[in-house]
């Protein structure tokens, strides 16, 4: 990983609050939908599989692994797909539930325990805890 790569740039002072955006994303489709029940909720779901081929298909395009048409995307693109598959996934999962914000805290907090073992108790002035280092070659 280079220098560049690993620096993160701030977020916009203007960034939404996430779960806000959410929410006002599910209210705004749930009053447009064309179908409602289990047609509904299965379409839903189905979206995100349609977001997840436009990261293939950006991916593909940015390596430009078709040659009939060569490079037609970047990874800037990727970037934007992945964020697609984001908030469809985050959209769907509030179709689901009233308390999607829970239930992704939740999950994300075993996941990852799991993968990266328990966080050491840090008081908060200290900042966040540290990360284990990844030392595979």
């Amino acid at each position: 990983m280079t220098e560049q790569s690993e620096q993160q740039p701030a977020p916009p002072a203007s960034t939404p609050d996430i779960w806000t955006s959410v929410e006002d994303l599910w209210t705004w489709l749930d009053a447009n939908r064309r179908h409602g029940g289990e047609t509904g909720l299965v379409l839903r779901m189905l979206k995100l599989t349609e977001e997840v081929g436009e990261v293939a298909q950006a991916v593909i395009g940015a390596t430009g692994q078709n040659p009939r048409k060569g490079i037609t995307h970047t990874w800037e693109d990727v970037q934007g797909e992945l964020c697609d598959v984001v908030i469809t996934a985050l959209v769907a999962l509030r179709t689901l539930t009233p308390d999607a914000e829970g239930v992704f805290g939740r999950h994300l907090a075993r996941v990852t325990e799991r993968s990266l073992g328990p966080s050491p108790i840090t008081h908060p002035s200290d900042g966040p805890a540290p990360r284990p280092v990844d030392r595979t070659p």
